[in-house]
């Protein structure tokens, strides 16, 4: 496979992934779309892609395959199942999976791919569906050099940063430490929201200023709206965070780092889901300092 190769199949077409597929239909490529919610793929096929019913029938002629799914065990299930892209994909194909999942499951992927004659990458991404509609997500890839080559043309139809940081499970280490930073800063955001409004102080002046010193973030860019809203409508849903800092907590403790903030943040988050808040944007962790406040919560799902 080269560079030029250009027929993707793209299993997983969700928040992210469907308009990550559709920036792939825009930038030229072949792409024949599978997900388990059949409509999603029919809204590929609208976009100019194609619908398939099956992993296999996607996979079938596909130089590359790409899998966008919300946890190790559809990652699994997908990769692995009887069904699957090992079982189903012609030798050579370069396997990419953008999902957020633990090391050692891209580290069993990658070495299950070279076993059956296919090659791997893990490349998660930062960015929220906002980024993926863009086109400008941070994507972060573990495998050979030669492979993130060969992928990375296809990479750049979906992100603006596109970095190698090192051999297999290693984008997946990069993206819990990013998800590590990314809640910590929402956290430390809400509360600084709080403490503004109980001070009587003009919020969205207070927040300009802010987010133009060191203090500011693309957090505070992208999610100032559900804060001074409370909207928390889902452009990345609490449910999948709370499954990235497991996957942080897991990773730290195997290679035996400290992560208190993390730790804290995680408790938070489960605290939002025991509320049935899980499928609210991972802004909402504002939520949980509005309820300590007496707040009235408002807010629309």
């Amino acid at each position: 496979m080269t560079t030029s190769a250009r027929t993707i199949a793209f299993i997983g077409l969700g928040i992210m992934g469907a308009p990550m597929a559709a920036n792939l239909v825009r930038a030229g490529y072949a792409v024949t779309g599978y997900d388990l919610a059949g409509s999603q793929a029919d809204k590929l096929a609208a976009d100019g892609g194609h619908a398939a019913g099956s992993i296999a029938e996607a996979v079938a002629d596909a130089e590359i395959v790409i899998t966008m799914l919300p946890a190790d065990p559809q990652v699994e299930a997908a990769v692995f199942g009887d069904g699957g892209i090992l079982a189903h994909a012609a030798p050579g194909t370069l396997l990419i999976d953008m999902s957020s999942v633990t090391p050692r499951i891209a580290v069993r992927i990658a070495r299950a791919a070279g076993e059956a004659g296919l090659r791997a990458l893990d490349a998660p991404v930062s960015g929220g569906e906002a980024g993926a509609i863009e086109g400008v997500l941070s994507i972060m890839a573990g495998g050979t050099p030669e492979d993130f080559e060969a992928a990375k043309p296809v990479l750049s139809a979906m992100g603006t940063t596109v970095v190698h940081v090192g051999p297999a499970g290693s984008g997946q280490t990069v993206k819990v430490a990013n998800q590590l930073i990314v809640a910590v800063n929402i956290q430390a955001c809400a509360e600084a929201v709080v403490f503004l409004e109980k001070s009587g102080v003009d919020l969205p002046a207070a927040l300009d200023v802010i987010n133009g010193g060191l203090a500011g973030s693309t957090v505070l860019t992208r999610k100032r709206a559900n804060f001074t809203s409370r909207d928390f409508a889902p452009g990345f849903r609490l449910d999948l965070h709370h499954k990235d800092m497991g996957n942080l907590l897991a990773a730290a403790r195997e290679v035996g780092a400290p992560v208190p903030s993390g730790a804290m943040v995680s408790e938070f988050i489960t605290a939002l889901r025991n509320a049935g808040d899980g499928g609210l944007d991972h802004s909402a962790l504002l939520r949980n300092l509005d309820r300590i406040n007496g707040k009235a919560l408002l807010c629309r799902r």
